[in-house]
């Protein structure tokens, strides 16, 4: 469907997205489309950043396809780079996209009846006390799976894959692999690993107190931002939200072509 109503999401900490944005937005009646001031009167959104500005359009609209426009470096989620702003806009005046839906995270203190928080990349546990590991108990559906001595976990989504996970050691997701992926923060033992499981589980965490005495700080964090504070014993829940994110898709794209290109797979450069 030929898109018609366009809003902006603009980072407008980047110097460059204002004059980016007035571009852009001056352009749009040359393709037969009109920019909508608020996200909820848009077809569609377009994200003018970096990753960071994509993970919060998402967040924010999550009922809208996002169109991830790059002004940041990496851009890892970002579909266009500056170069084909214009064949972009015109793609989308012509209906030539797809959309897919992207997992998301939710997570809520266990007993806790406030709404959940969301994370399209991930939901980070971490230590808030610098120089002393975490004790944080996993567990599966139930099921006690580990108990890590770590700096904290990170539970990624196939798209967070690519992001703080990977950093950690973690492996990287194909978009559609229907799974996620536990990756312990610099683990006190060499045979702790990340872990891959089916995204229709529920993930628990605890913390737990060490004989050191101090007390338990774990930050949580979902997708950057803190969202809670676990003291000893209190448990966070994790699961597969029922929200998920719209991304656009151009043709052409491939995610493993991607890999190669951002992530510098495409083999030595020495």
């Amino acid at each position: 469907m030929a898109v018609k109503r366009v809003h902006f999401h603009v980072n407008a900490d980047k110097p460059e997205a204002k004059s980016a944005y007035e571009s852009l937005a001056g352009r749009l009646p040359a393709y037969g489309m009109e920019l909508c001031e608020k996200g909820a009167d848009a077809d569609m959104v377009i994200a003018l950043g970096g990753d960071g500005t994509i993970l919060r359009a998402a967040r924010i609209h999550r009922e809208k396809p996002i169109a991830g426009f790059n002004l940041g470096g990496l851009g890892y989620l970002a579909s266009v780079e500056k170069r084909d702003f214009g064949n972009a806009l015109s793609m989308l005046s012509k209906g030539r996209f797809s959309i897919v839906r992207r997992t998301m995270l939710e997570a809520r203190r266990k007993g806790d009846a406030k709404a959940a928080a969301i994370a399209l990349n991930d939901i980070v546990l971490m230590r808030e006390l610098s120089g002393h590991a975490a004790m944080l108990d996993l567990s599966v559906d139930g099921r006690g799976v580990a108990r890590y001595f770590a700096d904290g976990l990170v539970i990624a989504t196939p798209t967070g894959s690519t992001a703080y996970s990977l950093a950690a050691g973690g492996p990287v997701l194909m978009p559609d692999s229907a799974s996620f992926v536990v990756t312990p923060m610099n683990p006190h033992a060499l045979g702790v690993r990340p872990m891959v499981v089916s995204d229709k589980v529920s993930l628990s965490a605890t913390p737990r107190a060490r004989d050191c005495g101090r007390d338990v700080k774990i930050g949580v964090y979902a997708d950057g931002e803190n969202v809670m504070m676990l003291a000893d014993g209190e448990t966070i829940e994790m699961k597969k939200s029922p929200e998920c994110a719209l991304f656009v898709e151009f043709p052409g794209g491939d995610p493993y072509e991607v890999l190669s290109r951002k992530l510098g797979w495409s083999g030595s450069m020495v």
